[in-house]
C-alpha cells in the first residue's frame, strides 16, 4: 500500500507540471502528456524504483525487529526454565539426595529439559549457544555432579559453592582455578604468547563481520573456508572468555582461560589437551576418558585401554557437534563432523605411538611442528567440518544475525535517545 500511494502521487505531480506549463496549449493536449512523459519517464522511474528499495529495506528491518523480539521472547523463556531446573538441582539432589545412582535418576528431568531447549528457538547464534553451554556442557557437569566430581563440587579444602556460584559454573563455560592441575598442564612449557587478549579479538571479530558480505564474495572459496576457521576461533574464545570475565568480576573467582593460544600448537595432543576449549577438554576427560580408561584397563591392559579411551572421547565429542549442528539447521546428520573427530583422535593415537617410538632421538623443530599442527587442524576443518555449515547456509545465517543484531540494538538506541 505504500508503494502504491507514493507511486500515485508521483504521477500526479508529473500530470499538474504538464497541465501548468505555458508552452502547451489546449489544443495539444496528447501531444504534450507525451512529451513531458518521455521527459520525467526516466526520472518517475528511478523515484518508483527508490521507493521500492526504501520499501524493501523497511519491510526487511520491520521483519527483523519482530524476529529479534520474538527469539528475544523464546530466550528468556528458556533462561527461566535453566534458572527453574537449576534451582531445583542445588536444593533437592545436592542437599537432600546422596551422590550415585539415586542423584543420577533425580537429574533425568534435568538432563531431558536440558535436551529440548533448543528446540525453542529459532535463529542459528542462540540456539547454538543454547545447545553449547546447556545442553553439552551443562549436562555433562550434571553428570558428573550426581558422582560428586566435576567443576561443581569444591575441591576439599574449599567450601561449598553458593547458588550464584553454582548457577554461574553450571550454565556458563566456566571452571574454578584449581591449585592442583591435571599432571599435563605441570609439564607444559608454553612459548612467549602474542598479543591476542580478549578485546583485539573482539575488535578483530567486528571488522571481520563487517567486510563479510563485501569481501567474502570475491575470495576463492578455500580462503572462505580459512577466513570461518578465524571466525570460529575469534568466536568461541570471545564467547567464552567473555563468560569468564563477567563471572569472576561479579563472583571474585579466580577461573581457569577457555584456552590457550592454539595457534601455537606443537602436536595435535598439544591441541586438543593443553590449548584449545579447555572446558570443553576438562568436561571429556572426566565424563569419557577417564571412565573407559579405567574400565578397560581390568579387560585388555593399560597399552590398549588409553588409545581406545582417546578415540571414544573424540567419538563422543563428533556425536555432540552433530546434535549441536542438528539444533541450527533442524536436518538429518551428514556424520562429517563425527568422521573429523574420529579422525583426529585416530591421529592423534599414531602420533603418541611414533613419540615414544623416536624418543631421544630425534625431535622437529617448535617452528616446524607449529606450522605442522596448524595446517592439519586448518586443512581438515575445511575438509570435513565446515562443508556441512556452508552448504545448509549456518554461516551465512550467523552472519547475518550478528548484523541484524547491531541494526537492532541501533534501533533501540535511537528511539530511547532521539535520534
Amino acid at each position: 500500500m505504500l508503494f502504491y500511494n507514493e507511486t500515485r502521487q508521483l504521477w500526479s505531480k508529473t500530470a499538474a507540471r504538464v497541465a501548468n506549463d505555458p508552452l502547451c496549449t489546449q489544443q495539444n493536449t496528447s501531444k504534450r502528456y507525451l512529451i513531458y512523459g518521455q521527459i520525467h519517464r526516466d526520472k518517475v522511474s528511478i523515484q518508483i524504483t527508490k521507493i521500492h528499495i526504501k520499501l524493501v529495506k523497511r519491510v526487511t528491518y520491520t521483519t527483523q525487529a519482530k524476529t529479534m523480539e520474538e527469539e528475544i521472547k523464546n530466550l528468556i523463556k528458556v533462561c527461566l526454565m535453566v534458572l527453574a531446573s537449576l534451582l531445583y538441582s542445588y536444593f533437592i539432589p545436592n542437599k537432600l539426595i546422596s551422590k550415585g545412582k539415586l542423584r543420577l535418576l533425580s537429574l533425568l528431568p534435568i538432563y531431558y529439559i536440558f535436551t529440548i531447549l533448543p528446540l525453542y528457538l529459532s535463529t542459528a547464534v542462540p540456539t547454538a549457544l543454547t545447545a553449547v553451554f546447556i545442553t553439552w556442557l551443562g549436562s555433562f557437569k550434571l553428570l558428573l555432579f550426581a558422582f560428586d566430581q566435576g567443576p561443581l563440587i569444591p575441591s576439599n579444602h574449599d567450601p561449598p559453592l553458593s547458588l550464584t556460584q553454582f548457577i554461574s559454573i553450571a550454565c556458563l563455560p566456566v571452571k574454578i582455578k584449581q591449585n592442583q592441575k591435571h599432571p599435563s598442564h605441570q609439564t607444559h612449557k608454553s612459548p612467549p604468547k602474542l598479543p591476542l587478549n580478549w578485546p583485539t579479538k573482539v575488535v578483530l571479530f567486528g571488522l571481520l563481520i563487517g567486510v563479510h558480505g563485501n569481501v567474502i564474495q570475491h575470495l576463492h572459496p578455500k580462503m572462505v573456508l580459512i577466513v570461518h576457521c578465524v571466525m570460529l576461533y575469534l568466536f568461541v574464545d570471545i564467547i567464552f572468555g567473555g563468560g569468564i570475565g563477567l563471572v569472576g568480576l561479579v563472583l571474585g573467582m579466580e577461573l581457569e582461560p577457555p584456552s590457550d593460544e592454539p595457534y601455537l600448537s606443537t602436536s595435535l595432543q598439544d591441541f586438543w589437551g593443553r590449548r584449545w576449549n579447555l572446558m570443553v577438554t576438562n568436561l571429556l576427560r572426566h565424563t569419557i576418558y577417564n571412565p573407559v580408561r579405567v574400565f578397560l584397563e581390568f579387560q585388555v591392559g593399560q597399552q590398549w585401554a588409553t588409545p581406545v579411551a582417546v578415540l571414544a572421547a573424540f567419538l563422543v565429542s563428533g556425536l555432540m557437534h552433530e546434535l549441536l549442528f542438528y539444533y541450527v539447521i533442524r536436518a538429518t546428520p551428514t556424520w562429517e563432523m563425527t568422521w573429523y573427530f574420529v579422525l583426529h583422535g585416530a591421529c592423534l593415537v599414531v602420533e603418541n605411538v611414533m613419540r615414544k617410538l623416536v624418543v631421544g632421538r630425534w625431535h622437529l623443530h617448535r617452528a616446524v611442528s607449529c606450522l605442522l599442527t596448524v595446517g592439519f587442524v586448518v586443512a581438515t576443518t575445511e575438509w570435513l567440518f565446515f562443508p556441512p555449515l556452508v552448504r545448509s547456509g549456518a554461516d551465512l545465517r550467523a552472519v547475518e544475525e550478528f548484523e541484524m543484531l547491531i541494526n537492532f540494538v541501533k534501533e533501540r538506541c535511537q528511539s530511547l535517545y532521539g535520534n
